[in-house]
């Protein structure tokens, strides 16, 4: 037991150590020039992924093997766009996930507006060998309901 809490703290702790100050995702002066394309919402979604992501799914998208997942080839990246934004907004699992293969659970992101969740998913099916269509915002708020 005193093992898992440590290992929580430890994920908890690393995590926390790539949260984003006050406005996640906004724009900061004097940021460097992104790699993922001169559309603001390429951009966006770049932004978005080093300052929430890249603590547990690493800068290559690989995750932490038996810790957490890659994105790499992921069916939930690659799959429907209305359950990656459930599982990511929402924290509901899809039925294409089995449970319990990682011992973290996945942070909740629900302050996430659609266009900064639809900039996210389309960084993520684009990048890191990934080739899926974008995702659109409209598609996101559909998905994620009233």
């Amino acid at each position: 037991m005193k093992t898992r809490n440590v290992l929580l703290v430890c994920a908890l702790a690393g995590t926390l150590s790539g949260c984003p100050g006050k406005h996640p995702g906004s724009p900061q002066t004097g940021a460097p020039e992104t790699s993922a394309g001169g559309s603001p919402a390429a951009q966006l979604g770049e932004r978005l992924y080093n300052g929430n992501c890249v603590p547990c799914h690493q800068q290559t998208g690989a995750g932490i093997p038996g810790v957490y997942p890659t994105l790499v080839g992921s069916p939930v990246v690659l799959g429907d766009p209305g359950e990656l934004a459930l599982w990511v907004l929402k924290g509901q699992r899809p039925p294409s996930m089995p449970a319990g293969r990682y011992s973290t659970q996945m942070l909740q992101f629900g302050w996430m507006k659609p266009a900064d969740a639809a900039a996210l998913f389309t960084y993520l099916r684009s990048n890191f060998g990934n080739s899926a269509p974008p995702v659109d915002a409209a598609a996101v708020a559909k998905a994620l309901g009233p």
